[in-house]
């Protein structure tokens, strides 16, 4: 139980990222979909690791990214998700912790290993990535703890999350009780492919249970199967209280209602990794609208640790977002 009351608690996939440098021709041999994330298994996870280069392994999880975010702009913050009983598991316990983000979510009971996400980061700074879910597909309603859910201003959820059954429930289980509690319910719809897997009850769960959404450009439209962001924006409006549209290098455009706010990016040296700037831009956005701000600073928050993310390998701050922040906005 926290306590304080929380700026946001998180529930996602538990995952460790792996990160290695590739080029074009490695994932056609490889036959990846460039820039998309593509669930595999064990097997083919093993034989992905093999033909990586020198890799990077840092914690990593759209929804844990999001809230270490938060974290580092100063903001307080919970985490929900299952990792297995192994080493893996215990270096995601450990960084999410030492990021002084609250971390409870017991260990899986079976053999089944934490999840690994491998990261093929081409010379243009896109990622594609091949996600071993493991042990995160093991969280169900029952991980979820209701007083912490009722002590954080907003509860985050990572659509990647939705494929399993159990975690649906879970899902559905933390909004009605942040909603009891009076809180806010926000949800990331994280893939345009697992919007195309779910399109019909991602409608459902923003129209019913959403009350602040994000999405990118491609999600957005694949939401509403729309011809064009304007028209996916359009469709948009009335099914929950704000939405938080990203466009990569064209910035982002908030909904509330009636208003539309367009933030511009904020331009950066070099892009190295872009993997994790959508986690840091809801990070940066949701510290924002905790703590009052309008819709407008908030999106510049978001774009400014948005920013950060993208100028080196991983989805976590290598700086303070605060001292950032203080220097930036």
């Amino acid at each position: 139980m926290a306590e304080r009351l929380l700026d946001v608690v998180g529930i996602g996939n538990a995952i460790v990222d792996v990160l290695a440098n590739a080029d074009d021709d490695l994932l056609v041999k490889q036959g990846l979909t460039k820039g998309a994330m593509t669930l595999v298994d064990a097997a083919r996870a093993e034989a992905l690791y093999a033909v990586m280069g020198s890799a990077i392994e840092v914690s990593g999880g759209s929804a844990a990214n999001t809230v270490a975010g938060l974290a580092s702009l100063g903001g307080r913050g919970g985490f929900i998700g299952k990792i297995g009983n192994d080493q893996l598991g215990g270096i995601f316990r450990h960084d999410i912790r030492a990021n002084d983000v609250i971390f409870e979510t017991p260990s899986a009971k079976s053999a089944t290993p934490t999840a690994r996400c491998l990261i093929f980061v081409t010379p243009d700074a896109q990622r594609t990535m091949n996600t071993y879910l493991g042990a995160c597909i093991e969280l169900g309603p029952e991980d979820v703890d209701a007083g912490l859910i009722a002590h954080a201003k907003v509860t985050y959820l990572e659509g990647y999350l939705w494929d399993p059954p159990a975690a649906k429930a879970a899902f559905l289980k933390a909004a009605k009780a942040a909603h009891d509690a009076g809180r806010k319910v926000a949800l990331s719809l994280s893939d345009a492919f697992c919007v195309e897997r779910h399109r019909a009850e991602f409608r459902a769960l923003v129209h019913d249970h959403v009350d602040i959404l994000f999405a990118n450009e491609a999600e957005i439209r694949s939401l509403w199967q729309a011809e064009s962001f304007d028209q996916a924006l359009q469709a948009t409006r009335g099914h929950c209280e704000v939405a938080a549209l990203t466009r990569s290098a064209r910035g982002s455009v908030i909904l509330v209602g009636e208003e539309v706010h367009v933030i511009d990016a904020r331009p950066v040296a070099q892009v190295v990794d872009t993997t994790g700037a959508g986690d840091l831009y809801a990070a940066g956005f949701l510290y924002g609208y905790t703590g009052g701000r309008a819709p407008y600073d908030c999106g510049r928050i978001g774009a400014i640790a948005a920013s950060e993310v993208i100028g080196h390998f991983g989805a976590r701050p290598e700086t303070s977002l605060s001292e950032l922040l203080l220097a930036k906005f």
